[in-house]
C-alpha cells in the first residue's frame, strides 16, 4: 500500500496552500489527484501537473485508476498527498479497498446543493451522509483543518 501522508477534499486541488503549506510540511513527493472528470481533460491534467511544487510527482486518476495505484507496494520512498474534490470519492477508495484513516477537509466551496458546514466548507446532503459513514461506519477519522499550522477541528458535533 502507497504511504499516503494526507488524504484532503478541496475542491482546488493543486493550488497555494497544497503548493506552500501541506507539501513541505509533509515532506510529500507525490501528489495524486482523483477525480473521473479532471482525468479525462488533457488541458487541465497539464496545468494541475504545472502547479506541483518543483521535484513533486503528479498523477490524475479516475477513482478506478486511483483505486488500483493507491494498493501497490509502497516503494519505499513516497510520501503521497491524495487529493479530491469531494469526501464522496475518499469513500469510494475506502469501498475499493484503500486503506485511508483519516480524511481531511479544506475548502469545499458553496455550489448546487452545498450548503455552510464550517468555515470554508461547505457540504451537500449526499456528503454528509458520506461523511458521515466514513467516521461512524468504516472508522475514519474526518477532520477540518485549512493550513498544517492551524489546529484540527473535530467535526463530529456538526454532523
Amino acid at each position: 500500500m502507497r504511504n499516503v501522508v494526507l488524504a484532503r477534499v478541496d475542491d482546488r486541488l493543486i493550488h497555494g496552500e497544497v503548493v506552500t503549506a501541506w507539501t513541505p510540511s509533509l515532506s510529500a513527493n507525490r501528489i495524486v489527484i482523483v477525480d473521473d472528470v479532471v482525468a479525462a481533460d488533457k488541458f487541465n491534467k497539464r496545468v494541475l501537473m504545472a502547479l506541483a511544487p518543483a521535484g513533486t510527482k503528479v498523477a490524475v486518476l479516475t477513482v478506478e485508476g486511483a483505486a488500483k495505484a493507491l494498493q501497490k507496494p509502497d516503494p519505499g520512498n513516497e510520501r503521497v498527498i491524495v487529493l479530491t474534490k469531494t469526501p464522496i470519492v475518499f469513500e469510494q477508495l475506502i469501498d475499493a479497498g484503500v486503506a485511508i484513516k483519516e480524511v481531511c477537509l479544506g475548502g469545499m466551496g458553496i455550489r448546487g446543493d452545498r450548503k455552510p458546514f464550517i468555515n470554508n466548507v461547505s457540504a451537500s446532503p449526499e456528503e454528509v451522509d458520506s461523511i458521515r459513514r466514513m467516521k461512524n461506519e468504516k472508522g475514519v477519522n474526518v477532520y477540518y483543518q485549512l493550513v498544517p499550522e492551524q489546529k484540527v477541528i473535530d467535526i463530529s458535533n456538526l454532523l
